[in-house]
């Protein structure tokens, strides 16, 4: 594990509290690694006081808990809540599409484009930004403010689950032929289409991932 510096400033809660997200989401900070205040904060040149308050955030927003002894854990990805989390995000993402289309939205196509680069770079962290920029614009073209307010309730988590899902895709260019079919369906006006494709767009990715960590759960040995 290896993260990077901190730059000199003076808002250090934040900044740290981004870092850790972003190593989080990006599986830098694998599910179940321990961390502790001081190693976080020699990791990334700051004191011990800005990695704590963001320490505290993060196990208030359930992406740490307490480890046994000392110390905190990543929150490790429970297949069920995850399946639930997806559930929700169909529902969002069909949602939106579905208005979206009734007003022959305009996506634009350079969101697919970046996306396709970021896939075929491998960086999962510009996967992650690209990703949440399609679905964002999607969420702001619907016209209804109350989907993406809703999204972001749950964003934290999303990110995270898109971090797992595209760190272990072995398609992630369909990932992205398949936003660009909802991209086309929305601008066209279909409004079921747009809807159905969205739906079974999430749908692929929850089934595909609770497998994946289900299987990864039973090949795990317990620890005696």
């Amino acid at each position: 594990m290896s993260l990077a510096k901190v730059p000199a400033r003076t808002d250090y809660v934040d900044v740290v509290y981004r870092t850790l997200l972003d190593a989080i989401s990006d599986g830098t900070l694998a599910p179940g690694a321990r961390v502790t205040q001081e190693d976080l904060a020699e990791q990334l040149n700051v004191s011990r006081s800005p990695v704590l308050q963001a320490l505290r955030l993060l196990k208030k927003d359930g992406l740490l808990e307490d480890a046994p002894g000392r110390g905190l854990l990543v929150t490790p990805l429970d297949p069920h809540r995850i399946g639930q989390l997806y559930q929700v995000r169909g529902a969002l993402d069909a949602l939106a599409a579905r208005l979206a289309a009734e007003r022959r939205a305009d996506i634009p196509a350079s969101l697919v484009a970046a996306g396709r680069r970021a896939a075929a770079g491998g960086d999962v962290r510009a996967m992650i930004e690209a990703d949440t920029a399609f679905h964002r614009a999607i969420y702001e073209a619907s016209g209804n403010p109350y989907i993406a307010d809703s999204a972001l309730l749950h964003w934290i988590h999303l990110r995270r689950v898109m971090g797992a899902v595209l760190l272990h895709s072995g398609s992630r260019e369909g990932i992205w032929d398949e936003h660009d079919a909802i991209r086309v369906a929305i601008r066209a006006g279909d409004a079921s289409a747009a809807a159905e494709l969205s739906a079974r767009h999430a749908d692929v990715a929850r089934e595909a991932l609770v497998r994946r960590l289900e299987q990864a759960l039973q090949s795990t040995p317990h620890a005696a």
